[in-house]
């Protein structure tokens, strides 16, 4: 089996727009929920959500070409142009293009689209008018096709989709491609933008969503006492993966590697965790056990914490049945209590937090922290409020998706 490591990333966030300035979003423990702007959200349960700040599409394209893409699209090509480049890989001379591929996620894709077109179809005369692109702007597959279009890609091209699991299933799909030799490189992540109503009505109707709507930046309140749901939000992650002895040859910049991927499911209810945490518990031993690691190996555990008063103990629960002891003595934090829950961009965007903890020594904050909950162990450190300095060699990121899927991705430092 090949060693895979990663040679670029790239984010845009609620936090920040660049893997820069979200790695100082990170830092700083900066809140990215306010009112939203995107539509008018007056008569709506929850008001807020955590959007996409001082975003111009119009930087990064022109008119012709936005009209052929929805939202997530957008947001995805953006990141993975950041991290295409940073990996040196935008200049094709020397890549053999047909073991270059593209894996990329979405749980849910272009539904601002679906909803607009179905929208003007409801208000007009009955007559079918629909957007001739609404299709390929709609489809979930189309990130991976319109990445490989721009630079040229033609090896291994599809999506995932496992809700909120998404681009971590995306992720350890291109791992495998890439160990077992069929590629060179995989651009991967995932990427959401579902600030919509129908989003935000059809999970404000399953009572997921926070409703504090008097404090938005506190809202995303994961292991407090007093959370009442989660913070919808928006952007992509994208890393470029590749074979270590691909990049040594190319003489590639090495930011870390993956070691060990897992899936599991619950196999309990569509969207309720398993309230002792199995599926959770077998995902994270099956990836130590892959990684040939032990559980006192792992520094920081990026957590899927959404504020979700079941979800948040479930996931502790299955932290303390894993690690025993050592689950004192690691770091613990949700960064979705800044960048609100990207749904199946989630686990891309948790990744690169985990690149840039073992870049930077540090482990980025759960902010919002108020009331302890007396169901969770006091002791543990869930990193509350402030980021933490910390030498960081090995981060479990883990994500989970409605439906009961669970996947598990350990990132390491490269030696």
């Amino acid at each position: 089996m090949k060693r895979v490591v990663i040679t670029g990333f790239g984010a845009i966030t609620p936090i920040g727009n660049t893997a820069t300035e979200y790695l100082s979003g990170l830092q700083n423990g900066v809140s990215g929920a306010g009112a939203i702007t995107q539509f008018d959200a007056e008569k709506f349960k929850t008001r807020f959500a955590c959007e996409i700040k001082d975003f111009n599409p119009l930087d990064h394209f022109d008119r012709k070409e936005i009209r052929k893409m929805d939202r997530f699209t957008v947001v995805s090509m953006v990141s993975a142009d950041e991290a295409i480049k940073m990996a040196g890989i935008d200049q094709t001379d020397n890549l053999n293009l047909e073991r270059v591929g593209v894996i990329y996620a979405s749980g849910i894709g272009g539904l601002t689209t679906l909803q607009a077109d179905i929208i003007d179809f409801a208000k007009g005369s009955g007559v079918p008018r629909f957007n001739p692109f609404m299709i390929p702007k709609m489809i979930c597959d189309i990130t991976p096709g319109q990445i490989s279009m721009k630079y040229g890609y033609r090896g291994i091209n599809y999506s995932t989709v496992s809700a909120c699991a998404s681009s971590n299933h995306a992720i350890m799909n291109a791992y495998d491609y890439i160990r077992l030799g069929r590629n060179d490189i995989i651009v991967t992540g995932g990427a959401e933008s579902t600030i919509v109503e129908t989003a935000m009505g059809g999970f404000s109707s399953m009572k997921a969503l926070s409703t504090r709507n008097d404090d938005p930046k506190t809202a995303s309140r994961p292991f407090d006492g007093e959370r009442d749901g989660f913070v919808l939000g928006e952007g992509a992650g994208t890393i470029v993966l590749e074979s270590l002895e691909h990049a040594q040859k190319r003489g590639a910049t090495i930011y870390g590697e993956i070691v060990g991927v897992a899936a599991t499911a619950d196999a309990y209810h569509i969207t309720a965790p398993h309230p002792e945490g199995l599926g959770v518990i077998a995902v994270m031993n099956a990836a130590l056990e892959e990684a040939g690691l032990n559980k006192e190996d792992v520094d920081y555990i990026n957590v899927h914490g959404t504020s979700t008063p079941l979800g948040d103990i479930a996931e502790v629960k299955a932290i303390q049945a894993v690690f025993g002891d050592h689950a004192y003595d690691l770091n613990i934090s949700s960064t979705k209590s800044m960048t609100g829950h990207l749904l199946g961009g989630a686990g891309a965007v948790e990744g690169i937090a985990g690149i840039l903890a073992i870049n930077h020594n540090f482990i980025p904050p759960t902010i919002n922290h108020f009331v302890d909950d007396p169901e969770l162990d006091a002791k543990l450190n869930f990193t509350f409020n402030e980021a933490q300095e910390r030498k960081v060699d090995v981060v479990l990121s883990n994500t989970f998706g409605f439906g009961g899927h669970n996947a598990s991705i350990i990132f390491k430092r490269f030696e």
